[in-house]
């Protein structure tokens, strides 16, 4: 049996400004890994690979990292958060999962709730679903507009969802340029799998906490979402802030796969630990000294 190859993210990139059909896209693709034991050897050298790379980011204190995750139901946000984060420190990295907005996130613009979640320069910031669900299931359930209190003309503009999305790109080009490099990942699952993760959820009692009702009615509308991930994708993806789609039907392949996203994104970076002059230094040795002398 062949090796698995190594890891190119670029597969997986959306390139900036061309159209695709997420059907062409596979939900699948060759085991990454030759056992469960292969694939926790890899998880876990990507992971502390990412919390050396976490701790120089923070050292450096120019940058700092958001990474998005996007998918349907069941895909496999969580556990993909949980494992491939699992070896950073967590006082250098937060989670946000955006729900339903509260009346005072609705008293501003669809942006506001999530950009005073940020991470600081450093840190890396994670969100469990974003401001791209105001292209998503808002669109696909464009009755959740009529909660959002816009002026008239807005809602009457020409091009609404296209004013939206070039919103959200401009937005991100202004973080990237102060120094935010922003990563996204949409999370491909395959319908066939996610219906055998609800049924899952229902079959095994530890799991009925996890079932919602309410996925069952997102996924009649599956072809709809399609098409505005497709959308969405292929108009927010730029060279700078991109796109992967990540193939989710086998949980394993999908962290390996953002590991390594997210090392190579942060390896990109010319991190560097503060120098230490010449004259700093010579005082750190003489405190030494004294320490070691007992001095102090």
């Amino acid at each position: 049996m062949s090796k698995p190859k190594p890891i190119d993210i670029a597969e997986f990139r959306v390139k900036a400004g061309k159209k695709i059909d997420l059907a062409e896209w596979q939900t699948n693709v060759d085991a990454l890994y030759d056992s469960k034991s292969d694939y926790k050897e890899r998880l876990d050298a990507g992971t502390a690979r990412l919390s050396e790379l976490q701790e120089m980011l923070y050292a450096h204190d120019r940058y700092s990292l958001l990474v998005i995750f996007q998918a349907m139901d069941a895909a496999g946000k969580d556990g993909a958060i949980r494992h491939v984060m699992s070896g950073v420190n967590p006082q250098g990295c937060q989670v946000f999962s955006f729900k339903h907005p509260s009346a005072t996130e609705l008293d501003h613009d669809f942006l506001w709730r999530t950009h005073v979640a940020l991470p600081e320069r450093g840190r890396i910031g994670i969100f469990n679903r974003s401001y791209y669900e105001e292209v998503l299931i808002v669109r696909v359930l464009p009755e959740i507009l009529r909660s959002q209190k816009l002026p008239d003309e807005t809602l009457a503009a020409k091009d609404f969802w296209g004013d939206r999305l070039r919103s959200i790109a401009d937005a991100e080009a202004h973080l990237h340029r102060n120094g935010t490099r922003i990563v996204k990942i949409f999370l491909h699952l395959s319908k066939d799998e996610q219906r055998d993760r609800l049924i899952a959820r229902i079959d095994e009692e530890d799991k009925n906490w996890k079932f919602d009702e309410g996925d069952i009615e997102q996924r009649q509308h599956w072809d709809k979402y399609m098409a505005a991930y497709a959308d969405c994708l292929a108009t927010t993806s730029t060279a700078d802030c991109p796109w992967y789609v990540v193939p989710a039907d086998d949980k394993k392949n999908a962290r390996l796969i953002v590991s390594q996203i997210l090392v190579d994104t942060l390896a990109a970076l010319d991190l560097r630990y503060p120098p230490t002059s010449a004259a700093r230094r010579a005082h750190l040795l003489e405190i030494r000294r004294q320490l070691a002398a007992g001095e102090v």
